[in-house]
């Protein structure tokens, strides 16, 4: 497993600013991300500080990420499944697994909700979007994941602790996975069709298609597209608000060690308030992963 003092989620703008802090400060920093932020669709911007015309979104992404190599980041074009937190964190990609002193989570905000009737409706009470929470109450029973691309192969794979009935459904996509993940698929049952609407009493039972058909389920676990910054929170254990990972004043969650920054903290979703996060989420990471390396230096002396 690959070791870093720094590993970023997310190559945003608040992650590269992160990033230019700890890699100046000589920090071994990873960022791990998808060229899917949304500043990159926006072509004009023309209220962000020290440019006189407009400038497009791509632009200047592309020429922080110029900046972050040059100061000694690493860069993996990757999607990140899960986080996993011991004595440090390990950070999983369907490529490779990465060990980090510090970690922040500069994903954006979360993905859209997904336009299936009743599904909010059902959550909690059938609908769940942490296996790490929920699995456990669905042991035995008929349980199925929703998402089409690698998240989804990794939370069935975590939900067999629990269960050996596990249906991926595609909600009418093509699957999209690594092949780490698709030497997986034969373990699971894959159900391609379009999701129109759930069904039950007071919990889930019943999942109905755009075909006419249904199927009896006992429980489904969402995992559309990429893990977002608040699947990461919950699994974790980390206090959220609303679709937003709440951070102190350091951009610290109440995880010891993981940062936030960015779009997944604040109401105010603007660039300038980006990039200001997560220089502060840089600057205190330096800090934390310099006081922990003192304190076990200090130990291995005694």
């Amino acid at each position: 497993m690959l070791k870093y003092d720094v590993v970023i989620i997310g190559k945003g703008p608040a992650g590269l600013s992160a990033a230019l802090y700890t890699t100046r400060a000589n920090l071994k920093t990873l960022i791990i991300g998808k060229n899917d932020s949304s500043l990159r669709k926006a072509a004009k911007i023309e209220n962000y500080f020290g440019f006189s015309s407009a400038v497009s979104g791509d632009y200047l992404l592309n020429e922080t990420e110029k900046l972050v190599l040059s100061f000694g980041a690493e860069i993996v074009d990757d999607e990140v499944v899960s986080i996993e937190k011991t004595g440090t964190f390990k950070v999983i990609t369907p490529n490779n697994e990465y060990e980090g002193t510090a970690v922040l989570i500069a994903t954006g905000q979360p993905r859209k909700k997904l336009k299936i009737k009743n599904l909010e409706k059902f959550e909690g009470n059938g609908v769940s979007y942490c296996t790490t929470c929920d699995g456990y109450f669905y042991k035995n029973l008929k349980v199925g994941v929703l998402g089409n691309k690698d998240y989804a192969v990794h939370e069935a794979m975590e939900l067999e602790a629990y269960t050996g009935n596990i249906t991926i459904f595609t909600n009418g996509k093509e699957l999209e996975v690594s092949q780490k993940y698709q030497n997986e698929l034969s373990r699971f049952r894959i159900n391609r069709k379009i999701i129109t609407e759930l069904n039950g009493a007071d919990f889930l039972e019943r999942i109905a298609f755009d075909d006419g058909t249904s199927e009896e389920i006992d429980g489904i676990f969402i995992a559309d597209e990429s893990a977002s910054s608040v699947d990461f929170a919950r699994k974790l254990g980390v206090m959220t608000q609303g679709n937003s990972i709440i951070t102190d004043k350091d951009q610290q969650t109440n995880l010891k060690g993981l940062f936030a920054a960015g779009d997944c903290t604040v109401e105010f979703k603007q660039l300038a308030t980006a990039v200001g996060s997560g220089a502060l989420a840089g600057r205190k990471m330096i800090e934390y992963v310099r006081e922990l390396n003192k304190e076990r230096q200090t130990n291995v002396i005694k």
